[in-house]
């Protein structure tokens, strides 16, 4: 603490080096605007909280709140009439304004936006563990300002989208598919947003791809017969109908498409492999991948994580065959918040996942945007994404945001 507190005053002191001394200065008289040193301080600070939130240290909505702040200031400032000053007559006057604005300025921001709190030894974010995890109730927050923002936006073909991948987080499916079908009508003719339309509504309708969800992905397919994730549902809708030539001829163009040393690849192999077998055209069967809820839009040269989650062994008594399974990816340093977020159930663990940007929660959140992501996966007794003491979890190490093969363990209980 001590520390922070002379290396920011040293930081202070040397800024107000270069302020203060032409202030002092005696040259001829000229005519100061007060509105022309706000606005060039408005812009400096605001460019400072722009650098903040791009590299994660200040989240989305201290941003917000910070520039909202700024901006009040700035009109309270500039609303009055420029006054016609001499510059000796009251440069001293405003070198020592300034000395003692500056240092107050800068504290009243960092408590507004910043983490005091991390000062203290055994209080940072680190000790806490879950100090920065989003909440259900931020969660439940972000989706009502987003339905009161598309009540006055209804063709806001995003923010549909973005309700809809939110309502996917947990579990509200039937009203996520309601939000993608808005944004269909916006986008008639985009074949990723059908197939992530046709996914979620067949989760609405107990995993279960017959109807309305394999006519969405008949149209995506017609649209862009080259889409992952549509051709991926496609040869599950034929598994399920038994079609098992028609499942190979669906997943084998996938297979053309996809990176082939990717763990993606060798999962949808596996698929054809049983698909194959079953068709009595090939060898032992294997454990298909495919199947509806299961985010395939990888291989579309997007960033994407996938591996396996497994829960301990000596866990494994303390858990129900329904509790809720969180699998998601967040920024190895900076915002907690979860870059990819994906829903499963116990009894499916050991199960094998893909993260990706279909999967973000916020706008410009997603994996793509960041190199480096940790995984983690948390089993939930409530139901809810907010940690709880009893639920478990685990995590990786810091990955890069296109690895393959990841192993999470659930392996420690939260305290």
């Amino acid at each position: 603490m001590t520390t922070f507190l002379i290396v920011g005053g040293l930081l202070i002191a040397g800024a107000l080096l270069f302020i203060v001394p032409p202030l002092l200065r005696k040259p001829a008289a000229q005519r100061i605007s007060h509105k022309a040193v706000n606005i060039t301080l408005y812009r400096d600070q605001l460019e400072e909280l722009d650098a903040d939130l791009q590299s994660g240290t200040l989240s989305a909505e201290h941003y917000e709140k910070a520039k909202r702040e700024l901006e009040a200031r700035l009109l309270e400032d500039v609303g009055s009439e420029d006054t016609a000053t001499d510059q000796p007559r009251h440069g001293r006057a405003s070198a020592i304004a300034l000395g003692l604005a500056m240092p107050l300025l800068a504290i009243a921001l960092y408590l507004a936006v910043g983490t005091p709190q991390a000062l203290v030894p055994g209080q940072g974010a680190g000790a806490s563990g879950g100090a920065h995890e989003i909440t259900a109730g931020q969660i439940e927050e972000m989706i009502q300002k987003l339905d009161a923002r598309l009540k006055n936006e209804p063709d806001n073909t995003e923010g549909w989208i973005m309700l809809a991948r939110t309502y996917n987080a947990v579990n509200r499916f039937d009203q996520a598919a309601a939000a993608y079908a808005r944004a269909a009508k916006l986008l008639p003719n985009d074949a990723q947003l059908l197939a992530d339309y046709a996914d979620t509504l067949a989760m609405a309708q107990g995993q279960k791809l017959q109807g309305e969800p394999e006519q969405l992905i008949m149209r995506a397919l017609k649209i862009d017969p080259n889409n992952i994730k549509a051709l991926a549902l496609a040869g599950s809708v034929a598994f399920d109908n038994k079609n098992y030539t028609g499942a190979v001829d669906y997943w084998e163009r996938i297979l053309k498409l996809a990176p082939p040393d990717s763990e993606f690849a060798r999962s949808v192999s596996s698929s054809v492999a049983e698909a194959r077998s079953l068709a009595g055209k090939g060898s032992a069967p294997a454990a298909p991948a495919a199947k509806a809820g299961t985010s395939t839009t990888a291989a579309a040269g997007r960033s994407v994580v996938s591996g396996t989650v497994k829960l301990a062994p000596e866990l494994a008594a303390k858990v129900k065959p329904t509790d809720t399974v969180f699998i998601f990816a967040r920024a190895a340093s900076g915002s907690r918040m979860p870059l990819a977020l994906l829903t499963k159930q116990v009894k499916e663990l050991p199960v094998t996942f893909s993260l990706d940007d279909s999967m973000a929660m916020a706008p410009d959140m997603n994996l793509s945007k960041f190199p480096q992501v940790v995984v983690g996966a948390r089993i939930s007794k409530s139901g809810t994404a907010t940690p709880q003491p009893g639920d478990m979890e685990g995590h990786s190490a810091p990955i890069a945001n296109s690895a393959a093969g990841i192993s999470v363990v659930i392996d420690s209980v939260v305290r």
